[in-house]
C-alpha cells in the first residue's frame, strides 16, 4: 500500500482591503456647456464651460467687456445663446423665458443694483416674491433678511431711490432673496461701493451661503474679494475661459497674483523689467 502523503494545506490568502472610494464630488446644480452669445454679429462669449456645484460660490473674474454679465444674462434667458447648452437641475433651460427662469429657481442680483427707485423698501422686497404663494411663510422670509439687513427693516417705508448704493445693493440681494432661489446670480456687487461696505457685502454673501445653502454664481472684477469668497474661480478674458482652479490655488498664481490682484515680482537690481506676459495664452 502506498504511503499516504499528508494534504497540502492552501495557502492563507491575505484579507482582501476595500478599494478606498474617491472623494463624491458635489452634485452639479448649474452646468453651462460649449455657450456662445453675440450682441448682433459681436461673439461675446466664445465656447465657455463651467460648473457650479450644489451649496458652492463660483466666482467669474474679468475685466471690463470680458463677458462676465453676459454669462449671467445668458443663464437667466436675458439673452440667447447661438450655440451651446445651459442645464440647471438636469434641465436644459436655454432660450426660456426670464420669468420661467425665475419662476424655477434662478434670481438675477444684476449690475447696477436695479432697485425699484419709486417703490419702497418693503415693497421692493415683496416684488422679489412675487411669483410666491403663502402669506406666512412670505412674512417669515421678511423677518429673515432683516436678520441679515437691519437697515431695510429700518428704512422699510422709505422709497428705495433714496437708499444709498450699499443699501440699495443689500436691498438688490435681499429681493433676489425673496423668491427661495435655489441658485443666486451676482452681477458685480461690489460696484461703487466703499471698501468698508464691500467687506460687509461680501460677508453676508458668506453667510448666507453657509446658513441659508444658497448656491451662488459670483461675477467680479474684485478679484481678491472674490478668491476669498467663493470655493472655485474661472477666469474670463476676451469672451473665453482661460484659467479655472480652486480659488487657494488662483491666489498663489503668478498670472493672476501679478494682473488681477496687483502683486508684482521684485526685479533685479540694475536690470530692466520687461512687462511680463500672461502663461495662459
Amino acid at each position: 500500500m502506498a504511503n499516504s502523503q499528508p494534504r497540502s494545506q492552501p495557502e492563507s490568502q491575505p484579507e482582501s482591503q476595500p478599494e478606498s472610494q474617491p472623494e463624491s464630488q458635489p452634485e452639479s446644480l448649474l452646468s453651462v456647456r460649449n455657450v456662445e452669445t453675440y450682441y448682433g454679429p459681436i461673439m461675446a462669449i466664445r465656447g465657455v464651460s463651467l460648473d457650479v456645484p450644489k451649496g458652492r460660490i463660483v466666482t467669474v473674474l474679468g475685466a471690463n467687456g470680458a463677458g462676465k454679465t453676459t454669462i449671467l444674462k445668458t443663464v437667466s434667458g436675458v439673452m440667447d445663446p447661438q450655440k451651446g447648452t445651459v442645464t440647471f437641475e438636469g434641465d436644459e433651460i436655454q432660450g426660456r423665458d426670464p420669468d420661467w427662469v425665475a419662476r424655477h429657481g434662478i434670481a438675477h442680483v444684476p449690475e447696477g443694483r436695479e432697485v425699484f427707485p419709486f417703490l419702497t423698501v418693503r415693497e421692493n422686497l415683496l416684488m422679489g416674491a412675487y411669483a410666491r404663494s403663502g402669506r406666512p411663510a412670505v412674512a417669515e422670509d421678511l423677518d429673515m433678511v432683516h436678520g441679515y439687513f437691519p437697515i431695510l427693516d429700518e428704512r422699510s417705508g422709505q422709497q428705495a431711490g433714496y437708499l444709498s448704493g450699499g443699501q440699495q445693493q443689500m436691498l438688490a440681494i435681499a429681493r433676489a432673496l425673496m423668491a427661495r432661489p435655489r441658485l443666486m446670480l451676482l452681477d458685480e456687487p461690489s460696484l461703487g461701493l466703499s471698501p468698508i461696505l464691500v467687506k460687509e457685502i461680501f460677508g453676508i454673501i458668506r453667510r448666507l451661503n453657509e446658513e441659508q445653502g444658497v448656491t451662488m454664481l459670483l461675477v467680479e472684477q474684485n478679484a481678491n474679494m472674490a478668491l476669498q469668497t467663493a470655493s472655485y474661480g474661472y477666469v474670463l478674458e476676451l469672451g473665453r475661459i482661460v484659467m479655472d482652479d480652486e480659488c487657494g490655488r488662483l491666489l498663489e498664481s503668478e498670472d493672476i497674483r501679478e494682473f488681477y490682484l496687483g502683486v508684482k515680482k521684485d526685479a533685479v537690481r540694475g536690470k530692466k523689467r520687461w512687462r511680463r506676459k500672461k502663461t495662459w495664452r
